[in-house]
């Protein structure tokens, strides 16, 4: 009996683990393992040229961000303006945290004039790692990056100068970071002679810090309602995140409405109240 219950918890054990493997590389994988994301296979067509064409058009490509991390990037943003989270909806910030914090790893884009409007280091929590961000935390004094999906919050004055706010999107992901004071800000050891010196940025207590030279016009870019995304091919977030995983319509791919235009008599007698008193497009034969 003993031998059939250890049997049974080996099976089940293989099982998870199978099924945790299987979604790591779905999280991970080329575009062909996208299907499962989106509504239909004809959506997630649509979905995979529009990421490929945006990808290319932004210079992605030649900026050390993989396409992988685009499309996860862009299908947040997507879910966001689905869900009426973001006020300030021209701008999407990746910051990918797989990338060693020796490389330009912080991505700001402009996606209606299709323009990568910033590149440059980010920081990463001084308990995520050194070189690399390995370990996530949303706990408060952790010192430990979040991931996930922000929207950016309000401007403030605080200890590190001119910041800006985020409002987590993910609960029991990130929904703490304004509690715990995760806020991007400007930095003296976010530069290349610290990486000449040490190999690698210097780290935060969780913060996406920044070079001093381009942080306030990244903080007065992306302000009040922009998307905001970290990345890393973490297990635990691929499973778990809702927004990774929810099933949708995108924006971008539901019809355009055209306004009605309302061509009124040359009689204002014979319109109905409720139009009275709009002007007409009419053509009157008046110069």
């Amino acid at each position: 009996m003993q031998t059939r219950r250890h049997l049974l918890v080996f099976v089940l054990c293989i099982a998870a683990s199978i099924s945790a493997s299987a979604r790591y590389k779905f999280f991970t994988d080329d575009k062909k393992k996208f299907v499962s994301l989106l509504p239909d296979a004809a959506a997630s067509e649509r979905a995979n040229q529009l990421v490929d064409s945006l990808y290319v058009q932004l210079g992605l490509d030649t900026s050390g961000l993989s396409r992988d991390v685009f499309f996860f990037a862009y299908k947040g943003y997507q879910y966001l303006l689905s869900e009426n989270k973001l006020a300030n909806p021209n701008y999407l910030t990746i910051c990918d945290y797989s990338q060693s914090s020796a490389h330009k790893r912080l991505y700001v884009v402009d996606l209606l004039a299709k323009k990568l409007m910033f590149n440059t280091y980010v920081s990463h929590g001084k308990k995520s790692g050194e070189e690399f961000a390995t370990s996530f935390s949303n706990s408060t004094n952790s010192h430990k990056s979040s991931l996930g999906f922000f929207v950016t919050g309000e401007t403030y004055r605080g200890r590190a100068g001119f910041s800006l706010r985020f409002d987590g999107m993910e609960p029991g992901i990130n929904d703490r970071v304004r509690a715990r004071g995760v806020v991007l800000h400007g930095s003296r050891y976010v530069n290349e002679e610290r990486i000449d010196e040490k190999g690698f940025v210097g780290r935060s207590f969780g913060c996406p810090a920044v070079p001093m030279e381009c942080y306030r016009d990244i903080i007065e870019t992306i302000k009040d309602g922009s998307c905001f995304f970290t990345y890393n091919p973490d297990m635990r977030y691929g499973m778990v995140s809702k927004i990774m995983n929810a099933n949708f319509e995108w924006p971008a791919f539901k019809p355009v409405i055209d306004p009605v235009v309302i061509t009124a008599p040359e009689n204002n007698e014979l319109m109905p109240p409720a139009l009275m008193g709009v002007k007409s497009t009419a053509n009157t034969g008046k110069k």
